[in-house]
């Protein structure tokens, strides 16, 4: 198994997130040739997972997981010396070479572990949430993340938060006639950046990102509308937050929490250097497949740029990695 070029042939299919079928076949097709028994677990139109395991073993203790999906745009592959290049090339493609190649690896040690791979993680985790209805009753459920092939201790929540404020249209020359929707948003913004955040020892602080703010008609009309879309990266349970959230924004907008994503403390193993995981991943959605381990090759850090890439050197570090964990996680 060539991790390289596998996960090169990978990137150049473009697999976005709701067009993940043809990444999907092309995955299913190689794991049937190489002798695993395959099945397409369907999500949503011509979506699918894919679960894979050894004839040996079709009920294994181990799986192996990560996403098919990736963000925008489409890049293709190229490689250097060092580095291959493209969209998706660590998050998660290489990642899905890298754990192909280690159950290869683990299959000739007469160790056999299972393989999924979902869609959708960059968006709302609907493969995960279809998966975890039809866990297999494995015990370990190892997710590839790009993490530097450090093992995560635990990993950040997710809380979204919409703030959205309401006026009365004017001329803009008489704004004592109308009430500004943008005023009061940005009044009430203004107070959540202030806002004291809590922190936990080892994890870090919770992290406020306002990512979208839109509102108002033109220049010379007094808005009557203004929302703005927030996310908080958790780090413990979200009831007090939510309630410092909703008396520091005030009675002059409404907020309401459309998504969470809870905070995980993970499973570690020893002598493996460690990280926090500042982002969220569909560890939370995948509860029924056994106790959960985060690590993967690349860095989070170029994941979701147009500079996207991946380690050659990591990428075969991240295949003795996943060996070492399923021997050790079988003792």
């Amino acid at each position: 198994m060539d991790a390289v070029t596998l996960t090169r042939q990978l990137v150049d299919i473009e697999s976005i997130t709701g067009n993940e079928a043809a990444v999907g076949n092309y995955l299913y097709g190689e794991l049937c040739r190489l002798g695993y028994q395959t099945k397409k677990m369907p999500v949503e139109g011509e979506r699918f997972n894919v679960y894979a395991t050894s004839p040996e073993q079709p009920h294994p203790a181990i799986v192996f997981s990560t996403h098919m999906d990736t963000v925008p745009p489409f890049i293709p592959s190229s490689e250097d010396a060092t580095r291959i290049h493209g969209r998706g090339s660590c998050d998660a493609k290489g990642i899905i070479a890298a754990q192909i190649a280690a159950a290869e690896r683990l299959r000739q040690e007469k160790i056999h572990v299972g393989l999924l791979f979902v869609v959708g993680e960059e968006r709302d985790s609907l493969g995960a949430k279809v998966a975890n209805e039809q866990a297999p009753g494995s015990r370990y459920l190892v997710n590839g993340e790009p993490t530097e092939n450090r093992i995560a201790l635990a990993s950040k929540g997710t809380l979204r938060v919409e703030v959205t404020a309401t006026g009365r249209m004017a001329h803009s020359a008489y704004p004592e006639l109308g009430e500004s929707a943008i005023d009061k948003l940005l009044e009430a913004l203004t107070r959540l950046r202030a806002m004291p955040l809590p922190s936990a020892p080892e994890i870090g602080p919770c992290t406020l990102n306002i990512g979208l703010i839109e509102g108002g008609r033109a220049p010379n009309v007094i808005p009557d509308y203004a929302h703005a879309d927030l996310l908080y990266r958790l780090v413990g349970p979200s009831d007090a937050l939510r309630r410092q959230i909703l008396a520091t924004a005030g009675d002059q907008v409404k907020v309401t929490f459309p998504l969470e994503i809870p905070f995980l403390r993970l499973r570690t193993v020893d002598d493996l250097p460690t990280m926090i995981a500042a982002f969220t991943t569909d560890v939370p959605f995948l509860t029924n497949w056994g106790e959960p381990l985060l690590i993967g090759p690349g860095s989070i850090h170029v994941a979701h740029t147009d500079g996207e890439y991946i380690d050659k050197q990591q990428l075969h570090e991240a295949i003795d990695l996943y060996c070492t964990i399923a021997r050790r996680l079988l003792g």
